[in-house]
Order: C-alpha cells, then sequence, then structure tokens
C-alpha cells in the first residue's frame, strides 16, 4: 500500500504505516469522492518536521489501482493523539458557484469549459451527443451547471454517463467503459445485502409531452402510453414541454423514449461484500441472487473501509 501527503513545499511523508484506519467513499454523480483516514500522530519515531496541513495533497495507491488522489480540506485530534483527516478530490472545487451563458454546447463541451476557467485537470471525457442551443446559468453551483448537462444528455440522447475524478483528472464516461469482471453472490464475497423494488421514484407508464401550435393557438399532444402497466399500476404520467424547435416525428419518438426509460420497476439492492478496489461508484458489477436473475448492476454509491487488515465494501446498486 502507498499512502503518501505532499505539501506545497515539496515535501512528502509516508503515512502507510501509521494509518489504523481508511475509509474512500464514491458516488456516480454530483459528489466529490472522499478519502477519511485516522492515524497516529506524536509516535516517538515520528519525524520532528512531520506536519500535515489543509491544502497538502493525498495520494493512495493499493495492490497496483490508483484508488485517490485529493486535497486534505479538515484536521481533527485530541487528546489520544490521533489524528483524523478528510480529503476530497478535485471535484470539491466545483462546488463554488459561477455563471455561464453558452450556445450549442454540449455535456463535454461544458466540462472543458468550467475546468479550463478554474484550472483543473481532466482526462478521458467521452463525447456526448446532445447539443443544447442556449445554456444560460447565473450564480449557480458549478457542478450543478456540469449535471444539469450531463441530464440532458441522458433526457435526450438516453445516454447515461459517470463523471467523476480519476486520480486527479476529471472523467466523463458512459457506465458500459467502466464494465468490471466482478461478480457478486452469496458464498462469493457478498456477505449481506437489502433487495428494493419501487414503482415510487420516477416510475412512468405514460408520457405526455406538449407544444404551443402557433398557427392554430392551440396546444398539441404527443402521448406514449403502455396500457398493460396501466392496468397493472394506475396512470403513472409525466408531463413536459417539448424542445421548440423539434417537429412532431421527434416529439413522438422523444416520447417513447422517456417511456421506454421509466416504464418499469426500479430495482436497487445495498450489499456489503469483501472489497475490491476496483470498484467504485459508476461502475458495472454482475450480482448473483436467487432473487434475480444474473445481470449486470450500476454502482450508484460505494464506500471502502479498511481496517486491522480487513477490506470491506458496502454498495447501493441498481439496475438501469
Amino acid at each position: 500500500m502507498e499512502l503518501l501527503v505532499k505539501n506545497k513545499e515539496g515535501r512528502i511523508w509516508d503515512i502507510a504505516g501509521i494509518v489504523s484506519d481508511i475509509s474512500w467513499k464514491t458516488a456516480r454523480s454530483g459528489k466529490p469522492s472522499t478519502l477519511e483516514l485516522t492515524l497516529l500522530n506524536g509516535g516517538i519515531y515520528q519525524h520532528p518536521k512531520f506536519a500535515i496541513a489543509n491544502g497538502d495533497i493525498v495520494q493512495f495507491r493499493k495492490d497496483g489501482i490508483n484508488v485517490f488522489y485529493g486535497f486534505v480540506f479538515s484536521l481533527e485530534t485530541g487528546q489520544d493523539r490521533l489524528l483524523k483527516l478528510t480529503a476530497y478530490d478535485q471535484i470539491r472545487y466545483l462546488l463554488g458557484n459561477g455563471s455561464y451563458a453558452l450556445e450549442n454546447v454540449t455535456a463535454t463541451g461544458v466540462i472543458r469549459k468550467i475546468a479550463g476557467d478554474y484550472g483543473l485537470r481532466t482526462g478521458v471525457l467521452e463525447e456526448t451527443e446532445y447539443i443544447q442551443p442556449s445554456l444560460i446559468e447565473d450564480d449557480k453551483k458549478l457542478l450543478d451547471i456540469i449535471m444539469g448537462a450531463i441530464e440532458s444528455e441522458l433526457r435526450q440522447k438516453g445516454r447515461l454517463l459517470a463523471f467523476y475524478d480519476d486520480f486527479g483528472k476529471l472523467t466523463l464516461r458512459s457506465p458500459e467503459s467502466m464494465l468490471l469482471n466482478v461478480a457478486l453472490g452469496a458464498g462469493s464475497l457478498l456477505y449481506d445485502y437489502s433487495l428494493k423494488t419501487s414503482i415510487d421514484d420516477e416510475t412512468y407508464n405514460t408520457i405526455i409531452l406538449y407544444k404551443n401550435n402557433e398557427e392554430t393557438g392551440k396546444r398539441d399532444f404527443y402521448p406514449a402510453s403502455d396500457k398493460d402497466n396501466v392496468k397493472r399500476w394506475g396512470i403513472l404520467h409525466l408531463s413536459q414541454k417539448a424542445d421548440d424547435n423539434a417537429n412532431a416525428a421527434q416529439i413522438r419518438e422523444k416520447a417513447e423514449q422517456l417511456l421506454k426509460l421509466h416504464n418499469r420497476e426500479k430495482v436497487s439492492l445495498s450489499v456489503q461484500a469483501i472489497g475490491d478496489l476496483r470498484v467504485r461508484a459508476g461502475s458495472f458489477i454482475y450480482v448473483l441472487l436467487d432473487e434475480l436473475e444474473a445481470q449486470l448492476f450500476l454502482v450508484d454509491q460505494c464506500t471502502h473501509n479498511l481496517s486491522g487488515g480487513e477490506h470491506t465494501m458496502s454498495l447501493d446498486i441498481k439496475v438501469v
């Protein structure tokens, strides 16, 4: 295991030998990843100049895997001489507000623009398809601006994307490109789970898109519905305004696309398993349970805990 702290004067401390607990948390979108460390401070063999300050760089590698690269944001200590450190990756710097007025821009373009303006490093940024004619955001959290553009790609093109910091580089990838050869099941890494199916969260069996018709002075409606699921669940409808520049065929296609996306039960799963640092939020993994067909799940949130030689992980995962 490599666990380094680098200060702004260029001094590097190897703290792997004095860390007792490590927690690494990732979310698929909308949050920075977090590394929490507990280490002994003031040991008899400690270097007299050893010090960690807010803003220092923390770098964590294990088993040949680049796990975390970020910056110290808080330090806490007490009489027990234990130092508790919290570090975040680059996405933490996107929590400040900004204002943008952009034309004909994709989600990838929005990320490149904001990253360039704020001096943030980028890595793999998969090109997105939807071109937003006008993006106007005033005094809004930078991360919310980016996530709004990414959500437009999902709504307009049906593409699910993961935005995260990959060892010091802002990254945008489709979860399909993050498929892992990892299978969790009873007797194979997994030791506890909770399974939930629901139609209470963004499940719709009826989609209604509408557009004002300037020629007739009336409003045109473009419905799409699954009659079988209406009988099964009742009418769960989503009504929203269509793109002003879209024609009737494009609006009908969009309604069918939204129906395909939302017309199903949401299956979510919380899993406790033996840790594998390849797994992070945004990954696709296999889950093998008697209650479910063997299938791929998307990791929505992931927490790794390393303590006393044990490594476990807690996952919130879902079918997409």
